[in-house]
């Protein structure tokens, strides 16, 4: 059997998945991704969560790509990073799509 080798692209999909492998992280981009844009003291608030966890889930978020901050003194606006979200939409889909099960239904029976 063939090593296999983990591409540049798993890789990515996986830092990815990192990313929102937490419910407060998956929250955060669901309630971003309803907006253009958000400022940090709006995010805490509705988290109701201690604002250094609230900053802490959001550099998860950016170091992935999925988020992105600009800082507009003194406040930090917030806004979903739409080319890799759309990335992360197709590498997503073509990763479940690529599964056997999808013409062999009774692969492990």
């Amino acid at each position: 059997m063939a090593k296999i080798e983990i591409t540049p692209e798993q890789e990515r999909l996986a830092k990815i998945a990192k990313a929102l492998g937490h419910p407060t992280r998956v929250a955060i981009v669901c309630f971003l991704a309803k907006r253009e844009e958000c400022y940090f003291g709006d995010i805490a608030d509705v988290l109701n969560i201690a604002k250094p966890t609230v900053s802490q889930h959001l550099k998860e978020l950016k170091e992935a790509g999925l988020i992105q901050g600009e800082v507009m003194a003194p406040k930090v606006r917030y806004c979903v990073n739409c080319e890799v979200w759309e990335e992360a939409q197709a590498m997503f889909s073509q990763f479940f799509n690529g599964c056997a099960c999808k013409t062999n239904k009774n692969c492990c029976k």
